[in-house]
């Protein structure tokens, strides 16, 4: 095995091993696109469950339905590449061009929905099918140290919240990067390599596209008129100049500003235990029914607070959803720095009620806040 494949496979269990991932009897499911980085996460990941390191895998590929004949050829990739893998495959289509003629929100926004929704519903059922909790499932993405520096330079041009320059984390809930201590050029170096094996040994899966390539290129990552690709293409490369280890360098920086970040959220967590009940009367809260923060909240460090609300909010919004600096401040803006402002009101993202009066903040849905104003 060549020293940069192994390099790549034993940096990606180490991760998985060393940040409490997934073990050997986890269900991953793996989100292949079929770019570079999530053909490269399939074939890692197989490796992995085959050596023992991981339980039963699936492959969830989502058609966004956005660039016709290419996006059929993603989806039959991906099917060869889960057949020759032997991983069993959820195949979903969306059209998120019409989605987003009804709605009218950002498209890149409805994919991700849409795609998450997606796979929160294939690991359920893969769960089912092993007989395991949904809670010890996983959905493994393939994001990369670049992925992570690209979202460090977009947030740092349109400002973040609390924690926000600690970039991804390696884990969201369910959600999981092992690939994030690689870069994209490690796994289509792995790629590579893997060719390489290929030919020597019959044993070493590989799939190609009708074209003969080892992935799947959208032609759609090169326009810099959206924001990511901008900073991939026309910031990163700079910044690279300067700095040819940047990603490195900065992710060993990032990972600083998470262990900090992860002390002040235990002591949000500790002001939200103390000062939020849940409005739900079923013995586990339902999220989305609301919540009420007490009246002591109005006391507490204000950087404290802002990361409670947070929290609070992205409960009730759910994982897929990013919770707005902009629905935070609302909700802090229903206290004076003494007590809750009596008679306040708001409406935010998700179609949120905010509301205050001596007893605290109440937060929960539009139509349950009109119906009790109606009685």
């Amino acid at each position: 095995m060549s020293a940069s494949k192994e390099t790549t496979q034993v940096r990606f269990a180490r991760t998985i091993q060393e940040k409490g991932l997934a073990g050997p009897d986890t269900p991953v499911l793996l989100m292949v696109s079929g770019g570079s980085d999530s053909t490269s996460l399939a074939y890692l990941a197989a490796d992995l469950h085959r050596q023992g390191g991981l339980g039963q895998l699936a492959i969830l590929h989502v058609n966004h339905n956005l660039r016709g004949e290419a996006s059929d050829g993603d989806a039959e990739f991906v099917r060869s590449l889960a057949g020759a893998l032997r991983i069993p495959l959820f195949m979903v289509q969306v059209d998120i061009p019409r989605l987003v003629q009804m709605t009218g929100d950002n498209m890149e926004a409805v994919a991700r929905q849409e795609r998450y929704q997606a796979a929160n519903e294939a690991l359920e059922s893969l769960c089912l099918h092993v007989g395991a909790p949904l809670s010890e499932g996983r959905i493994f993405t393939a994001h990369t140290q670049d992925d992570r520096v690209e979202n460090f330079y977009m947030r740092s041009i349109v400002g973040t919240g609390p924690g926000g320059f600690r970039s991804m984390r390696y884990r969201n809930g369910s959600i999981v990067r092992p690939c994030l201590d690689v870069s994209r050029d490690d796994l289509r170096a792995y790629l590579g390599m893997r060719e390489l094996d290929s030919a020597e040994d019959e044993s070493v899966v590989l799939v190609r596209d009708p074209q003969g390539n080892l992935w799947r290129e959208d032609a759609t990552n090169a326009h810099t008129d959206r924001f990511r690709a901008y900073v991939r293409h026309k910031i990163v490369p700079v910044a690279k100049e300067r700095n040819p280890r940047l990603l490195d360098t900065l992710c060993r920086s990032m990972n600083l500003i998470a262990d900090e970040d992860d002390m002040l959220e235990g002591m949000a967590l500790d002001v939200q235990n103390r000062f939020v009940s849940w409005l739900s009367e079923s013995s586990e809260p339902r999220y989305s029914e609301g919540c009420l923060l007490g009246p002591g909240m109005a006391i507490q460090p204000k950087p404290l607070v802002r990361r409670c609300i947070t929290n609070v909010l992205q409960l009730m919004l759910g994982d897929e959803v990013r919770v707005e600096s902009t629905s935070v401040q609302a909700v802090c803006q229903a206290y004076d720095g003494q007590a809750p402002v009596s008679g306040y009101t708001a409406n935010i993202q998700g179609d949120l009620a905010v509301s205050a009066n001596k007893r605290g903040v109440r937060i929960e849905p539009m139509s349950a806040f009109r119906a009790r104003r109606k009685r």
